[in-house]
């Protein structure tokens, strides 16, 4: 497929066909030789999705996902267009957390092995696996409905701790009504579990400082210990997902560009119930981050009893969401608002979640829209009302971890993102290698002696893991943030190097 040039990080698949917008691709020009057309024929199918604004934007960590790209990013008007369960993923609220410690790089030498064998024994990871955390229904609707917030309730943390989460750890609009029994079920034992794949816990040190007065805002120093944790709404938010692409097919059928592009009218009933099962499963994930958080500090305090870890930020990767954003039209008469006939009729007396929000240069073409991001994050520049008051001015901690061995990235957000993807840049590295391919071109002990050779010391759940989470199996991170600080979209503050790594 033939991509437009706009510079040397940002790219356009011109309109052609059904779709409603352009393609927007921020990549390097060797990415673009690797694309896969496939990933890019995704790109172009958003642009067919009804109400779509703008542009089908994709982040420069791109790659082959459900229905969206994961990395894609797309914005509707509220009244004419659509939520995809496949804008948001399968693991709802995917997301990542930044600890900062009161430890030195120093001070974890000699005790490197130890600590990672029994963070893997506190922290319970892989398929299936369940938490330490026993609720019953009552107290599972609880947590859907308060999150992060429920977990400091019951003392799993300090109330600081949410005011440097996305949401301050609760959504609002979760409607535990609408998660079925079976979604209920599957996450009922899981809370305070990391699960498998590329979820991860890393203990890191910050090795590069790019930015000094934003990376003092944000507490990270050089020779600091962080931690990071990677995970989301594990089984409950991955039915949920099953449930919705099911109901809406059954309802509305599906486009005929794109069967796992199935969705519903953002105002229909389905939508809104959608929504409202959507943000429980986020607030689980909050909720289940914040245990893990708990287990983790309450762990490392046996071998340093002065032990403190303060969340830098908790940030989301899958995720819809509502926000106030310059459409870029005083009227709102883009092209993309166009209705196609996929029974857009039906609507409910929905009424649109209250937006505090307030901006430096008032625009009367700032309008509430519904973001989807799907293996991306949100990197909003200084002034947004969504920032945490103590980052307001410098703009929103951006979190990029790298594979697994590679280094991990801290940036900023920007208003330039603001203007150029919604406010959005990648959230990793991105995947260039199936886990089966992965498999082919690698070996365990490969895997293991690639680890060994970068002074990583890994605990994982099984073999299969170190294979198909192998820095082989993903793109350079080291250019995903150059690619995201050069267009913009993010502004480097800190590099942080991995010395503990635990997988599922």
């Amino acid at each position: 497929m033939k991509l437009k040039k706009i510079s040397n990080v940002e790219w356009e698949i011109p309109i052609e066909g059904k779709m409603n917008v352009p393609g927007r691709i921020f990549a390097s020009e060797e990415m673009v030789k690797n694309f896969d057309d496939k990933c890019l024929e995704q790109v172009k199918n958003v642009a067919k999705l009804p109400g779509i604004l703008k542009a089908s934007y994709a982040m420069p960590d791109m790659h082959l996902g459900y229905g969206f790209p994961i990395g894609g990013v797309a914005a509707f008007d509220i009244d004419k267009g659509v939520i995809s369960p496949g804008g948001v993923g399968y693991d709802i609220n995917c997301s990542v957390r930044l600890l900062k410690t009161n430890l030195k790089a120093e001070d974890l030498v000699g005790k490197e092995k130890e600590l990672a064998h029994s963070l893997f024994r506190t922290v319970p990871s892989g398929i299936g696996r369940k938490g330490k955390i026993l609720l019953d229904a009552k107290e599972l609707d609880e947590v859907l409905i308060g999150g992060a917030q429920w977990a400091v309730k019951k003392g799993y943390g300090q109330k600081e701790d949410c005011l440097h989460i996305e949401e301050e750890g609760k959504m609002e609009g979760a409607n535990p009504s609408a998660v079925s029994q079976r979604a209920k079920g599957r996450g009922m034992s899981q809370l305070g579990s990391l699960g498998a794949g590329n979820h991860f816990l890393d203990v890191l040190i910050v090795d590069e400082i790019f930015d000094e007065k934003v990376a003092k805002v944000f507490g990270l120093e050089i020779g600091q210990i962080v931690i990071l944790i990677h995970c989301g709404s594990r089984g409950l938010g991955h039915q949920v997902a099953s449930d919705y692409i099911k109901l809406m097919e059954n309802k509305y059928g599906y486009p005929d560009f794109d069967r796992e592009l199935v969705n519903a009218p953002i105002k229909s009933e389905l939508g809104q119930k959608y929504l409202g099962a959507m943000a429980a499963a986020a607030n689980f994930a909050f909720a289940n981050k914040q245990i893990i958080t708990h287990f983790v500090r309450e762990n490392m305090k046996h071998y340093f009893p002065n032990f403190k870890a303060d969340v830098v930020y908790d940030i989301c990767h899958n995720i819809a969401k509502f926000e106030k954003h310059d459409v870029g039209t005083k009227n709102s008469k883009l092209r993309g608002l166009g209705v196609r006939s996929l029974g857009l009729g039906e609507t409910t007396n929905y009424q649109l979640p209250t937006i505090n929000y307030r901006h430096p240069t008032s625009d009367i073409r700032k309008q509430t829209v519904l973001i989807m991001r799907k293996g991306a994050t949100r990197s909003f520049g200084p002034g947004r009302e969504e920032i945490p008051e103590d980052y307001r001015e410098v703009g929103q901690p951006v979190l990029l971890p790298g594979s697994m061995g590679t280094p991990s990235y801290v940036l900023c957000g920007t208003k330039k993102a603001e203007e150029i993807s919604w406010g959005s840049t990648a959230h990793g590295a991105g995947r260039v290698k199936s886990r089966t391919q992965a498999h082919r071109d690698m070996s365990f002990n490969d895997a293991k002696k690639d680890m060994e050779k970068r002074g990583v010391f890994v605990e994982f759940g099984g073999q299969k893991g170190l294979v198909e989470e192998s820095p082989f199996s993903y793109k350079d991170v080291d250019e995903v943030v150059r690619i995201s600080d050069e267009a913009g979209i993010g502004k480097k503050v800190a590099k942080l190097k991995p010395v503990i790594v635990i997988i599922g």
